[in-house]
């Protein structure tokens, strides 16, 4: 019987830890006194170790034969790491402690990811209805932080998270095991896989999609915030991407049978290079910043669902889990890093419309890359479209 519940559970309070971390921490460590810069470099651990943390992880898991251990103890030391916070305010102590959360805290979700399609087994359509409680968790948490920090000092982020990251241990001690059908034999070999130019074009533009929204998760909070907006509003701003991005993957089935993996890549690339000139200069209006909050539906929604769809087609058999390891690495690892920390070295010299316009110019690099490097009906296709 398939553990609905149980898993569903799990993304909720996993992804309600982004929504309360990621929107509100960078305000904590702004009341420290922290430099632009010193906030960048505090979260771009966060990027720099889920390009080390998911391999490693994955492959003792591997070795192991036991996920479900390794997700367990992930979620008690991420746990551990993070009650550091509570004993420090040093930019030394803040680097351990971020550092050795996210190191364990990084290293759960792929593994989970692989638990859940085992216990689907032929249902892998319904992996949306339990992956979407995550999205519910990061709504939860982001609006109800929100509301809190309009009544209660900012350093109070601390404890709500601490609770957050309580229930995903609790979560992942409730999750069960599953029997894993053996992998396929494929013929391509991964360096056959990744001489092909739209796997290149594919993995080096996702880079760049990460980078540009390097100062969306590192900034945005602060960005909207000094410019007079409430905490209750910042975080209906993050809810607000979300349900865009929860009403693109409901119609994500329609739009592949519809349109080329290819062609809703390129639309996402697009919105990201309109979306974040938006953000950076048109923050003084609410309107402007709504609609830019809606185009995360294209930019992470349509985008994350069409990549994962083409490298789950790209990379078969074996080579799936790697292909999936590589495209989060390169992607949200190694792009994220850099479009995090770029954004903490310009905030304070250029200001942040010129920051937000350098994110722009990462997705317009990535728009054309993919649009020069992956040719059409050449690679995965969507339903249909003439791809092969």
């Amino acid at each position: 019987m398939l553990p609905y519940w149980r898993l569903s559970a799990y993304y909720f309070f996993y992804f309600g830890f982004v929504g309360a971390f990621s929107p509100y921490f960078t305000l904590y460590l702004q009341s420290l006194s922290f430099s632009a810069t010193d906030i960048a470099i505090l979260m771009s651990l966060m990027q720099v170790m889920r390009i080390l943390a998911p391999n490693l992880w994955g492959w003792l898991a591997e070795r192991l034969g036991m996920p479900v251990t390794i997700v367990r103890f992930s979620a008690a030391a991420s746990l551990a790491g993070f009650a550091l916070f509570f004993f420090t305010e040093s930019f030394a102590g803040i680097f351990v402690a971020m550092a050795l959360m996210s190191f364990f805290w990084s290293a759960s979700l792929p593994l989970i990811e692989s638990v859940t399609f085992a216990h689907l087994g032929g249902q892998g359509h319904r992996y949306g209805s339990i992956r979407v409680w995550g999205s519910v968790g990061f709504i939860a948490a982001v609006l109800g932080i929100g509301y809190a920090l309009d009544h209660l000092p900012i350093a109070s982020v601390l404890w709500m998270t601490a609770l957050v990251l309580g229930g995903i241990m609790l979560c992942a001690l409730w999750v069960p095991d599953a029997v894993r059908a053996p992998l396929a034999r494929v013929q391509a070999s991964m360096g056959e896989t990744l001489r092909r130019p739209e796997v290149r074009a594919l993995l080096g533009a996702c880079f760049f999609m990460s980078a540009a929204h390097g100062a969306l998760y590192v900034f945005y909070s602060i960005h909207l915030v000094d410019h007079g907006y409430g905490k209750a509003l910042v975080g209906w701003m993050w809810t607000l991407g979300v349900l865009a991005e929860i009403v693109v993957f409901l119609f994500m089935p329609r739009l592949m049978r519809r349109y080329t993996l290819r062609a809703i890549l390129l639309f996402a690339f697009a919105a990201a290079v309109l979306r974040f000139v938006l953000i950076g200069w048109g923050v003084d209006s609410l309107a402007v910043l709504v609609f830019a909050q809606l185009l995360h539906g294209a930019t992470f929604g349509a985008y994350h669902a069409a990549a994962i769809a083409a490298v789950n087609l790209w990379f078969p058999g074996k080579l799936q889990s790697r292909g999936q390891a590589l495209y989060g690495s390169i992607s949200f690892g190694a792009g994220g890093m850099l479009g995090g920390l770029l954004s903490g070295l310009t905030w304070d010299v250029i200001g942040p419309a010129w920051t937000y316009t350098v994110g722009s110019l990462f997705a317009l690099a990535g728009l054309l890359w993919l649009y020069r490097g992956w040719h059409p009906g050449v690679g995965p296709n969507a339903a249909g479209k003439g791809e092969e």
